[in-house]
Formats: structure tokens, sequence, C-alpha cells
């Protein structure tokens, strides 16, 4: 039997992946068929489970990236567009971080959930302080390959996903959904805030 030629091979990958994004397709259809709150889909808890299966289900579907979506940017981290909902409902994207990448300091105009398909990403949170209108720290933390997250829009969930300096391990890509028709995921989906420094504590010394 002799051996598929190149050309049949890439297509067989093509109808691959096609498959793979028919079937996180049919998944996100299927949380929003069943969403209770259509104006706002995070606050339907069925459709935020919904949301995190999908995901994990994206998490063991290799075609879903493409090598070609999984190539990086020496200047900042690249985003690759997967899918986009006729009806403008979500975007899919895979972003590739090269070591040393990081997103800014943000919060979200819509919702929106992402999984770690390869490497590793830390996460650090912030907690917005009104009073001195700017963000300041409260902890950081790994996520690995397999890590799934999923939240609503709004300054309670701020956030910076960023690829360690010295990390040199193979690529890390993570898969994100937005809550924006694909025109919008430039301009629609991160809402970049300000960090504020901690405030010193002042030693108080007796006379």
């Amino acid at each position: 039997m002799n051996a598929p030629t190149e050309p049949a091979l890439l297509l067989a990958a093509a109808s691959d992946h096609e498959a793979a994004v028919a079937r996180l397709c049919a998944a996100l259809d299927a949380a929003f068929d069943a969403c209770s709150t259509p104006d706002d889909p995070s606050r339907c808890p069925h459709f935020a489970r919904a949301m995190r299966a999908a995901l994990t289900l994206a998490l063991h579907d290799a075609a879903l990236v493409t090598p070609t979506q999984r190539e990086g940017c020496a200047t900042r981290y690249r985003r690759h567009l997967i899918a986009a909902c006729p009806q403008g409902r979500y975007t899919v994207a895979a972003l590739v971080w090269l070591p040393g990448q990081a997103s800014p300091i943000h919060a979200h105009h819509t919702w929106c959930g992402y999984a770690v398909l390869e490497g590793t990403l830390t996460e650090t949170l912030y907690r917005w302080d009104t009073a001195r209108d700017g963000a300041t720290v409260l902890r950081s933390h790994a996520r690995a390959a397999g890590a799934v997250a999923f939240g609503g829009r709004g300054r309670a969930g701020i956030h910076r996903l960023s690829r360690a300096v010295g990390d040199a391990a193979g690529p890390c890509v993570s898969l994100h959904v937005y809550g924006v028709q694909a025109e919008e995921i430039a301009t629609g989906v991160n809402d970049i805030v300000p960090l504020v420094p901690l405030v010193p504590l002042v030693h108080l010394h007796a006379a």
C-alpha cells in the first residue's frame, strides 16, 4: 500500500481541524440554547457550567488548533481566530505566548472563558480600588495545561496573564472564547485598567 501523499495529508488535517471546530461550536451553541439570561449569559449558572465543559472538551481535541495557529510573534502574544458565531454571539481565538510576553492588566467588557492547551501561564489577580482609581495586586498562581476559567464582565474580575521570562519549554497556547463578534475582538473585550502602587506602611516611633 502506498503512503499518503503530502496533499492528501494536508487535506486530512484540514478536515480534522474543521470537524474539531464544528464540535466546539456545537457545544457553545448548545450552551446558548439553554441559557436563561441571554442579555448577559454569564449570569446563568447553566451557561457557565456548559462553557467550562466546552473548554474542557477542547483540551482533548488536538486538531482544534492547527500548526499555523500555534505560531507566535516576537514582539507580543499573538492571537489567531479559530471560529466566529454567525449570529455574533461569540468568537473563539487561540493565543500563543512566547517567554516574557503578557497581557495588559484588564477587566472585561464582556463575558469570556479560557483554557490552557499547552505550557504554563501565570495569572495575576487584582482588586479595583475605587478611592485610588486603579487596580492593586491580590495574588498570582500558575495556570498549567488543563486549566479552565470563566468569568463575567466588570471590574470584579481584573487579571493579567503572562509567561515567565525564563520559560524554555515548548509553545504555550491558550484557547479563549469571548462574547463578541469577530470584528470587535480587538476593542470590545479588554477593559485595560491602571495599576496603583501599594501604600507603604508608616512606622510610628515613640518620641
